[in-house]
């Protein structure tokens, strides 16, 4: 067996002690994401409930994009992950330069892509006309903006993928200082316009920074002139391999969203700006299940570069159990306290107690959505991403679409996140089942 250059202990006191190490700072990472968005949902929600409305329309259009990036990050990162474990940093810097130049490539293609459609986009979701504008503007500027979200996702899954999680929570802590100062300046005088712009300043800045850092400080993964990387086919496979089915599933489930949106758009401003809250709100619970999700990632992808499938099958239940005791406490603190979150995004009063009650209905599944995120890290770490990919896919098109289109016409807003809670309770099963059979952490018995 190869050594890793990050050798775990052997008893699990000191395995919980690594997980707990790898998972704070990623935890971090995603409360400050999550800040982000409370913020520019805050502040935005002082311009009434029609501007929150608009972002809420196109949000889930930005997934569907962002779903591409995911798929370029997954398919390069697991493969840095692994060549970590396996003590080959040179193999890991060779991926990195593959990772970076397919990202630009990739991401500049849907940038375009985003501004052109940017302009009727907001009507084909079906929004109401007073939305139009500031919907387009809006995603006008995410699509401008995302080649730079997409290399600074890239250049924090490496050195995630490393064992570095602290420079990526430092960094995006910087980013929502950022977007919090480039927001007071832009939103008084351009409203929701002012908020992509802010957010999208922060990004670039960051970006920058977390690249210069990846690529020329981190001592494993700096890159070196003097080691020539020609263009290597079998690195493009794998990330092919490794990416498509995350790819596939993360535009496929964004594309779900974007018919929850059209569900739900004729139910009014309110129902959208309520929902778009109570998103954002939930958002803060599952900050912990996706930063747990990227440290079992990161030691199940190293634990299977050294060919230690025992080690990596343990960490993968480990951090299983941590993700949903983590999102089970969470969503108990937020089912008391989202009536006082709501107070400070929104002041509508008939938005708070919608988004309250909607929220409410969605914690429910928060333990068993605990177990599907932190699952599917472990599971990508190992490189079996085609199987989960199918489950998730059959989960919220079969199931939450399906239980929407019955329930929404009863039960209004109310309706669609029964529907929610319903599949993630049924998403976290299927998941876990897929662990515990999992050829690819069970290679001894193919």
């Amino acid at each position: 067996m190869n050594t890793s250059i990050l050798t775990p202990g052997t008893d699990l006191r000191s395995q919980l002690s690594r997980v707990w190490k790898l998972s704070v700072p990623a935890i971090l990472t995603q409360i400050t994401t999550i800040a982000m968005q409370y913020i520019d949902s805050a502040m935005v929600g002082n311009l009434g409930a029609n501007a929150s409305a608009a972002i809420g329309l196109v949000s889930t259009s930005t997934w569907l994009m962002g779903g591409v990036g995911s798929a370029v990050s997954a398919g390069f990162s697991v493969q840095v992950a692994q060549y970590i474990g396996a003590g080959e940093p040179h193999n890991a810097r060779r991926v990195i330069k593959h990772g970076f130049l397919t990202a630009l490539i990739v991401t500049t293609l849907i940038s375009l892509f985003g501004i052109c459609i940017s302009g009727p986009l907001p009507r084909w979701l079906g929004g109401e006309e007073a939305l139009w504008q500031d919907a387009s503007a809006y995603f006008l500027v995410f699509a401008i903006t995302m080649p730079f979200m997409e290399l600074n996702w890239l250049a924090s899954g490496f050195l995630q993928s490393a064992g570095n999680m602290v420079v990526p929570s430092i960094l995006n802590s910087v980013m929502c200082v950022l977007d919090v100062v480039f927001n007071a300046i832009f939103i008084p005088r351009y409203g929701v316009l002012g908020a992509a712009i802010g957010t999208g300043l922060a990004t670039v800045l960051v970006c920058l920074v977390v690249l210069w850092f990846c690529c020329l400080r981190y001592e494993p993964l700096r890159l070196n002139r003097k080691e020539k990387c020609p263009v290597d086919i079998s690195i493009l496979k794998r990330a092919l391999k490794i990416g498509t089915p995350v790819g596939a599933e993360s535009i496929a489930m964004s594309g779900a969203s974007v018919v929850s949106t059209m569900i739900i758009a004729p139910l009014g401003a309110v129902a959208i700006a309520a929902h778009s809250f109570a998103i954002t709100a939930e958002s803060l619970c599952y900050m912990s299940g996706y930063g747990i999700a990227t440290a079992a990632s990161t030691l199940v992808g190293q634990s299977v570069g050294a060919k230690d499938y025992r080690l990596a099958r343990r960490y993968g239940y480990i951090t299983v159990i941590f993700g949903s005791a983590m999102m089970a406490l969470t969503g108990i603190i937020m089912f008391i306290g989202c009536p006082f979150v709501f107070d400070l995004l929104t002041p509508v009063a008939e938005v708070q107690t919608v988004a309250a009650q909607i929220l409410r209905i969605g914690l429910i599944a928060e333990p068993l959505y605990g177990v599907s995120m932190v699952a599917s890290g472990a599971l990508r770490g190992a490189e079996d991403t085609l199987v989960p990919s199918v489950l998730n896919l059959f989960s919220i098109w079969v199931v939450r679409l399906g239980l929407a289109l019955i329930l929404v016409p009863l039960y209004g807003i109310h309706g669609m996140w029964t529907a929610m809670a319903i599949e993630l309770c049924v998403r976290g099963l299927l998941l876990l089942v897929r662990q515990i059979r999992s050829k690819y952490l069970y290679p001894e018995t193919v």
